[in-house]
């Protein structure tokens, strides 16, 4: 069996170390891919995962079976369609399935039908009609941009001085393009990111797991594509993962198949378990970056059997997905300037002796007459396992310690508050 998985972050590099462990031993190739996937799988950097007949003569020439697709941005471009006309299967919901993603507007439309518990809000569309909006209403405040925003187009904001800066950014910098905004009632909690696969008809919920948005420790400085995670999460086990997906996932699933544009893939809910009970804060259309790092390694299930199951309307009909127990770690190594910039060019030393501890994930890096380099913002993930949290923190951040590159920034502060807790 042949398969493509399209994009070349860390995210892409977990689904290639997932899909290998498959008993079908899968040829893999991905585009563009990374030095990192390389080692596992025939790259191809110069093909475009967003350029739809490309990926479809792509798939064609090289006789692929199953294409996955990772990031978001080929999703809201269509991309699955356009195999699925070309009679070639793909893993990933179409074009009027992402907007889910691609529209937060659109994703509270349909949580709003479908029944769906998130924060109240409003849709603007000029930064004079913004201002006028927050007139008058109390603090903090969470402005989003409609649109897509690598997960940094959501800006909270404490104060009316926040929210006039982001209200330039968004429309008179255009920070994340000409959008839409949503400016949002702010909610308070702790985070929780529950995904799901979904065959059309039903979803079936995987480890619960979460992450950590912002660049600094305790949650300081601006929000990231995301700094680090772990899973299981203490307090969220089977029964109320199952309870939760009941409330999020399946309503959705339901309302999109109604609509005749049934979701295949996975869709990713970003929670806040409030005071009041949970509450959707956003919906993604794929897997969660770096939330996947840290839920595929403990995947005991078949990544390739799960996604073949899926494309097909009702395939994951009696399926259980299974994890380990093991509790995973994920402490992400960011290149100087970032989120605001990234730098590229920087060597990269010590990830043969990282590996020795823990899974190395490539992200954000380039091969340059034979070294590794930074060539992003998020460069890499290091994932430690173990019995306990605090085994697979030691272990991570031991990985994560020596590897070094010029301008490193790393939070220090991922799953501490677990460990806390489980001791």
């Amino acid at each position: 069996m042949k398969i493509l998985v399209l994009g070349g972050g860390g995210r892409e590099h977990a689904i290639v170390k997932a899909l290998a462990r498959s008993v079908r031993e899968p040829e893999l190739f991905c585009a563009p891919g990374n030095p990192g996937i390389a080692a596992e799988a025939s790259c191809l950097p110069d093909l475009d995962p967003t350029d739809t007949e490309a990926v479809v003569a792509v798939a064609r020439e090289e006789g692929i079976d199953l294409v996955v697709i990772g990031p978001e941005a080929p999703l809201v471009a269509g991309v699955v369609d356009g195999l699925a006309a070309a009679g070639i299967r793909a893993f990933g919901p179409t074009e009027a399935a992402a907007r889910l993603e691609g529209s937060k507007a659109f994703a509270k439309e349909a949580m709003a039908e479908a029944g769906v518990p998130t924060a109240g809000y409003r849709v603007v569309s000029a930064a004079e009609e913004a201002r006028t909006e927050l007139d008058g209403r109390s603090f903090p405040v969470v402005l989003k941009a409609d649109g897509l925003a690598a997960g940094k187009g959501v800006l909270i904001c404490f104060d009316r001085e926040q929210a006039d800066r982001a209200i330039e950014l968004l429309f008179e910098e255009k920070r994340f393009g000409d959008t839409e905004v949503l400016i949002e009632d702010f909610l308070d909690g702790e985070e929780l990111s529950l995904l799901a696969i979904c065959d059309g008809e039903r979803a079936i919920p995987l480890a619960p797991a979460r992450d950590f948005k912002r660049i600094g420790d305790g949650d300081t400085g601006p929000n990231t594509g995301g700094m680090g995670s772990f899973s299981p999460v203490p307090g969220v086990g089977d029964e109320t993962v199952q309870e939760l997906s009941e409330k999020v996932h399946r309503p959705i699933v339901e309302l999109m198949a109604a609509r005749g544009t049934p979701f295949h893939g996975i869709l990713y809910a970003g929670l806040m378990m409030t005071s009041d009970g949970p509450r959707v804060l956003e919906y993604n259309t794929r897997f969660g970056d770096p939330e996947t790092q840290a839920v595929l390694p403990r995947l005991e299930s078949d990544l390739v059997e799960l996604f073949l199951e899926a494309c097909e309307p009702g395939g994951l009909r009696d399926r259980e997905v299974e994890f380990s127990d093991d509790w995973a770690v994920t402490v992400v190594l960011a290149s100087a300037g970032y989120p605001e910039s990234s730098s590229s060019g920087d060597v990269i030393s010590g990830l043969e002796e990282a590996a020795t501890g823990a899974e190395v994930v490539h992200a954000g890096t380039a091969a340059v007459d034979g070294e590794i380099v930074t060539a992003g913002g998020r460069v890499l993930n290091l994932t430690g396992l173990g019995p306990d949290v605090a085994t697979a923190r030691r272990r991570a951040y031991d990985a994560a310690s020596v590897v070094e590159f010029d301008g490193k920034q790393m939070r220090n502060d991922i799953a501490l508050a677990a460990v806390e807790e489980e001791s």
